[in-house]
Parts: structure tokens; C-alpha cells; sequence
């Protein structure tokens, strides 16, 4: 995607919070999401973050700040749900979010600004829901390095399965249980088969794990039966945000024989509430290749774009405040840190792979990247892998706590955010969620 005006890193807002150092939300994010007002009945309907604040585009459309296109596609997210704008595609997309940039800058029309203040929350007085309807969820298993961690964990002799390098690897996950962050979840209960036995054993999950994802959403679908090629595939993604993919390690290894994840993973996954679209990430494209020395993607899944710009540098960070963090008032420590460039396949691969069959995707549908993990211990993207499988306790300084798995009480945090010299800093917010104890 070729960069443009949006993109302009000295472009400044009339929003004075949107031009503060380090926001997530600056001129050049213009991130989409729904919500409403924190502790009212008002229905969701969708909005735009911008510094400290969110524009409410049901309002912005009914004052008449836009015209032509981008007021239809204001209207299309006047809705509970995105999916009417995610339909119209890439043209829509682009012309609502330059219109907003438009209407943001300094130097935007005066009556225009006028209008848009009238049509401002503050983010803190809001409350958020799931971006889009989700009819159908994926997660797809993408991180070599992940891979060959947790491989080690259940295989040692043989971490890595023989097609992880061929193709990109998903399951199909549980849309229903799709929760937005901040949204407290139950440890789960389940079957495990402990080390040594020959029974199982039923209770509370005791290996429940996060995991360090991003999450991206379907703009307009593809016909049953007709594949999604490669060249064509971002065409078919609205943005990305992030995703944690919760874990009960203990009942996933234990169902995994042979069929893939069940119950270890359908209980809660967390998408953060704003949705990055792909053309406020253009900046942070880089080239993408496997080891020249590795297997080469098969023609379908190759092409020269994709080589060119088909990675996305996300910087992303996992921090845990226990319930003793915030007993004493302390922040959370960090637990790891990497970037998403680290993946093995792209965005556009997995699309590519997940219709080549015929499957149908539809709008709304979000697709998950799986665990984003680096190739050193601390870039490591679940807890599974930094205290290997459990054998290793990990330290919080905070604290003077120990961690191998999460406990009761445990709040993870996911952070994103994109950065470098000449370009605007683009944030994703934080995506989090509150371990609470199972209910037997």
C-alpha cells in the first residue's frame, strides 16, 4: 500500500490530546471501534479514537459533517456492529478515514470543527462492545519460533510438525465466547491427564496460559467455492487489532489426540475495542521471506508484493498484575516483549490459505494470527514457553510473586503499538482480561 498525506508524520490535530507524545491515537491512526456511554442503555454504534477522545460517527453523520461517500459510510456504522461499513470495502474505507482526517486537522474548516466537537465522547466515559458480528472465528499457529517452543514442551526429540513450514496452520475457534477487553472470564473446568497417570482427571483448568496475538477482521467476504488469491487478499481485511487467545494447557494437550483444540481453547478470547485499519499500518510494512535455506512458500501462496511489503513491524508487550499488584498499588510487571515481523507467514498468506479450499469467509469474521513469540526466551508470546512448560518459575518484581501458569485474580495486558524514525506513532490500545476462579 503506498503511503499518503495520512501519513504525513507533522500533521497535527485541533484536538490538542491527539498531538501528545506517546498517544496511541494520533491524527494518522484514526482507529475504528463501537461504544457508548459508560452505565447507560444506549445502544453501540461505531466511533473513531482520536487522542483522549472518540468521535461518534451516528452523531457526525446526522450533523452532516460529510458528504458523498464518506457520509454513506459514516451511516453504515451507525449500527451495534461494523459490519455494514466493513462491506463496503476498501474505496469506503478510505474515503470515511480521510474525511476524518480532514476534519481533524489543525487547519480543518471552522464550521466543520464546530460540528465534529458536538460529536465527541471522552474515551474514559465510555464503554465498549465486540467490533463486528462475528460469525465465524480462526486462529491460525504462524510463529516458528512458538512452535518450536511449545513443540519442545510436548515433543522434545521433534518440535516442529513437518508441515509448519509448508502452509499456515489454524483451527477453528468459539465466535460466541469472543469477549471484549476488560471483559473477566471464569478459570475453565475440563479433563487432563496428569504426568505419570493413566486415567484422567476432572476439575479447574492448573496450566491456563495467555497468548500474545494479533486479531484481524473481514471486510468483504468471498463466494463459496471461489479461493481468495494472494494478490487480492488484503482487499479482504479491514484491520487488525489485538487478541489474546486464553489457554488451559493442560486439557488442550491432553484433547489434542489427534484432533485439534476443543475445550483448551473455546472458553474466552479477548479482541481489543479499536480496530487499526491496514492503511494507518502502511508505514510499518516490511519485506517478508523465509530462510533461504528453508521451504519456499508453494506459487500460490507467493508473490512479489508479499515479498516486497507483506510482513507489518507491530511492536507488542504482555504485562500481569496479579491481585497483589494491586493490593499494593503497584504497576504491572512486564513479562515479554517482541515484534510481529518475527511471523512466519502474512496476513494476506492466511487469507489466502483459509479460502484456497472454497471456504467462505464472511464480513465481520475475525481471523486470529496465533502466538506472536521472537526468536529469544524473553520475546516468548505465552507463559507456557517462558517457564517451560512449567518447569521454570518466573519472577515478578513487582511483587516478589512467582508465576509458571496464571492464577485467580491475574489480570494480563496486552499492549501494540508501531514506531520509527519519520513516521507517526501508531498505537492499538491494550487488550486485557481478569482471570476469575472456576465455578465447579
Amino acid at each position: 500500500m503506498e503511503l499518503n498525506h495520512t501519513h504525513d508524520a507533522q500533521a497535527r490535530s485541533w484536538l490538542a490530546s491527539a498531538n501528545e507524545a506517546g498517544t496511541d491515537f494520533p491524527i494518522q491512526n484514526l482507529p475504528f471501534g463501537v461504544f457508548r456511554r459508560a452505565g447507560s442503555d444506549e445502544a453501540f454504534r461505531g466511533g473513531v479514537a482520536i487522542g483522549d477522545q472518540i468521535v461518534d460517527l451516528a452523531a457526525a453523520a446526522r450533523a452532516g459533517v460529510f458528504e458523498g461517500l464518506p457520509q454513506l459510510a459514516a451511516q453504515a456504522c451507525s449500527g451495534t456492529a461494523l459490519n455494514p461499513f466493513l462491506a463496503m470495502g476498501p474505496v469506503a474505507w478510505r474515503a470515511l478515514r480521510h474525511a476524518l482526517f480532514a476534519a481533524l486537522r489543525h487547519d480543518a474548516d471552522a464550521h466543520v470543527v464546530g460540528l465534529l466537537h458536538g460529536c465527541l465522547l471522552p474515551q474514559a466515559e465510555a464503554e465498549h462492545g465486540v467490533p463486528t458480528h462475528i460469525a465465524n472465528y480462526t486462529d491460525f499457529y504462524t510463529s516458528i519460533h512458538h512452535a518450536r517452543n511449545v513443540g519442545r514442551v510436548i515433543r522434545p526429540d521433534d518440535p516442529l510438525t513437518p508441515n509448519f513450514q509448508w502452509l499456515p496452520i489454524a483451527y477453528h475457534g468459539r465466535a460466541s465466547s469472543v469477549v471484549v477487553s476488560g471483559t473477566p472470564f471464569h478459570r475453565p473446568m475440563g479433563q487432563a491427564l496428569p504426568p505419570g497417570a493413566k486415567a484422567p482427571v476432572y476439575g479447574p483448568c492448573a496450566r491456563l496460559d495467555f497468548e500474545l496475538e494479533l486479531g484481524f477482521y473481514i471486510g468483504p467476504g468471498n463466494a463459496l467455492g471461489e479461493p481468495i488469491p494472494l494478490e487480492k487478499a488484503e482487499d479482504h481485511i479491514f484491520g487488525v487489532s489485538l487478541l489474546n487467545d486464553w489457554s488451559a494447557r493442560d486439557h488442550q494437550f491432553w484433547e489434542m489426540a489427534p484432533l485439534g483444540p476443543f475445550l483448551g481453547k473455546n472458553f474466552c478470547t479477548s479482541v481489543s475495542p479499536w480496530v487499526v485499519t491496514l492503511e494507518a499500518l502502511a508505514p510499518y510494512r516490511v519485506p517478508f521471506a523465509h530462510p533461504a535455506d528453508e521451504p519456499q512458500p508453494l506459487p500460490y501462496l507467493d508473490g512479489a508484493a508479499n515479498r516486497d511489503h507483506g510482513g507489518l513491524d507491530v511492536q507488542l508487550e504482555v504485562q500481569l498484575e496479579t491481585a497483589l499488584h494491586r493490593a499494593k498499588g503497584v504497576a504491572p510487571d512486564r513479562l515479554s516483549a517482541t515484534s510481529f515481523r518475527h511471523q512466519y507467514w502474512t496476513l494476506g498468506q492466511m487469507v489466502t490459505q483459509h479460502t484456497v479450499g472454497g471456504c467462505n469467509l464472511m464480513t465481520g469474521d475475525l481471523l486470529g494470527t496465533g502466538t506472536i513469540s521472537g526468536p529469544t526466551p524473553p520475546e516468548a508470546g505465552a507463559i507456557v514457553e517462558l517457564s517451560r512448560g512449567g518447569t521454570v518459575a518466573i519472577d515478578l518484581p513487582g511483587t516478589g510473586e512467582q508465576r509458571r501458569f496464571l492464577e485467580d485474580g491475574d489480570n494480563v495486558i496486552l499492549r501494540g503499538w508501531c514506531e520509527k524514525p519519520g513516521a507517526a506513532r501508531i498505537g492499538f490500545g491494550d487488550c486485557r482480561g481478569e482471570v476469575l476462579p472456576a465455578l465447579a
